[in-house]
């Protein structure tokens, strides 16, 4: 007897400590334990919201503890700076003081920010100008610092600007801030939507439960199926390019393509699904963005809570489209390399963010022809194959060790290309193959088809929902890899 609360106070006290190797996420079997476990309790106090708002505040805090240790307290400090600040704010008469006070805050979270993220790569550019014996300083990237930083930017700048009041109590903002299924990598929340429904505490719908539910399902089997899964090749291209020319270097870029979107949107499915549950409404992050005939329609579908917040807080505040043509070029250039440096402390993702400027700044220059050219199934496929190889041959440079690997990759796809070797990757890879043309043909279809299967789910008898549960459990198990592996976007 004694032996069994000994091991079980030992498995409790591996439970509340921090494994840096072992991060706490949406994928792995701790998390879903916990949240069984938060949830039958979160809704017993969802009457009061004090009381629910302070027990999901301890939650939020102790998985953002489990995925970047003692950075919680960095997050708690930001929220008491904002939040004071906000109230300055608010409270100061004068303009010259509101702005001020504003850009305090800016430079507060920008500066924690900078330090954490870009630090090393200013000094190592910095050495190597002046040629000097650099040491990269020992800094730990607090997990979803760029997300948190986001909210908290536009949230002073929404008090500043008065399209919202600031929080009574400290807690309603940290309860903002910290919200645990958009904290470590999105969506991106702007309290003038979220706030409120903080205020209103609505008990989620049974529709709002189980569209929650399905959109978990969807994530769970979009990252830990498929993009796991794809990953295993894509890696092997990526990480030794010499080894991989032509057709199998060019279905490398593919595989990341498709990994890299069924990775992320998968979070934010999850993370969706989860605050639904909850009763708290996220909106859409990916909306079928490979189905673009634009850079434009593209930016407008991909990390829609992210390309949304640039445009408010970056490219309208440059001035948009409203000082002149080249002005609107730069406007956008400028806000894409900023949205290229928030990816990345590497010049690789300020190029990434440089050529999507310049091919959004390039499409508007050509909407004038663009408007002439009828639209009939060649120029609309023309167009989106023109789309998806710009995008594809750009995150080969998201996602590549180096310039160097990242040049050789693209180079690779004119080295000794056969088409005949085909089959031969088929028969090797034939459930990678699989994969790749099911997600290709589920991208495709039409939004109303899958807004149709997410209702057909929800009306759905309570063992149909089981059963589809278990089998995306099932598929888990048989293809996790040995073990959890991090969403792309936690490193940002």
């Amino acid at each position: 007897m004694i032996d069994s609360i000994n091991i079980a106070l030992e498995n409790l006290g591996q439970m509340l400590l921090y494994k840096p190797n072992a991060p706490m996420i949406f994928s792995s079997g701790l998390f879903w334990l916990l949240f069984l476990l938060f949830l039958p309790i979160y809704g017993m106090l969802k009457g009061s919201r004090t009381k629910m708002a302070l027990f999901t505040i301890l939650f939020s805090l102790y998985f953002y503890y489990k995925s970047s240790g003692i950075f919680f307290l960095l997050l708690i400090t930001t929220s008491l700076i904002d939040w004071g600040i906000s109230h300055a704010i608010f409270r100061a008469r004068r303009r010259g003081l509101r702005l001020a006070l504003m850009w305090l805050s800016i430079g507060v979270s920008l500066s924690i920010l900078g330090y954490f993220k870009y630090a090393n790569f200013f000094l190592w550019n910095w050495n190597a100008m002046v040629q000097g014996n650099f040491q990269p300083l020992e800094i730990i990237l607090p997990v979803g610092i760029s997300f948190y930083t986001f909210q908290s930017i536009s949230y002073i700048v929404d008090v500043y600007k008065g399209r919202i009041a600031p929080t009574r109590r400290w807690t309603d903002y940290l309860f903002f801030l910290s919200f645990f299924p958009a904290l470590v990598a999105g969506p991106i929340v702007r309290a003038d939507d979220f706030l409120p429904q903080l205020q209103n505490n609505r008990p989620a719908t049974r529709r709002m439960v189980w569209t929650g539910f399905w959109l978990i399902i969807v994530g769970l089997i979009k990252k830990a199926v498929i993009a796991d899964y794809i990953a295993q090749y894509n890696d092997l291209v990526f990480d030794n390019p010499m080894a991989y020319p032509g057709l199998q270097s060019l279905l490398g870029i593919l595989g990341y393509t498709m990994q890299i979107y069924c990775d992320f949107s998968g979070y934010s499915d999850m993370a969706i699904g989860l605050a639904l549950i909850m009763g708290f409404d996220l909106g859409i992050n990916f909306d079928s963005p490979y189905q673009s005939t634009n850079l434009t329609e593209f930016w407008r579908r991909w990390h829609i809570s992210l390309s949304s917040w640039l445009r408010d807080y970056v490219y309208i505040p440059l001035g948009g489209n409203r000082k002149g043509v080249f002005r609107t070029y730069l406007n956008n250039f400028l806000t894409m390399l900023i949205g290229g440096l928030w990816h990345g402390a590497a010049w690789k993702f300020i190029f990434w963010g440089a050529m999507h400027g310049v091919g959004l700044a390039v499409h508007k220059m050509c909407r004038p022809v663009l408007k002439k050219i009828p639209d009939n199934w060649l120029t609309i496929f023309l167009s989106w194959l023109l789309t998806m190889v710009y995008v594809s041959l750009l995150w080969v440079f998201f996602r590549a060790a180096s310039w160097s690997d990242s040049l050789l990759i693209i180079t690779n796809i004119f080295r000794d290309f056969n088409l005949a070797q085909l089959p031969e990757f088929y028969e090797a890879r034939s459930l990678w193959c699989w994969m790749m043309l099911a997600l290709t043909v589920m991208h495709f279809t039409p939004r109303r088809w899958a807004d149709g299967l997410c209702d057909l789910f929800v009306r759905s008898p309570l063992i149909v929902k089981l059963l589809a549960f278990l089998i995306a459990v099932q598929m888990v198990i048989e293809l996790m890899t040995a073990e959890v592996v991090p969403f792309i976007y936690f490193q940002f």
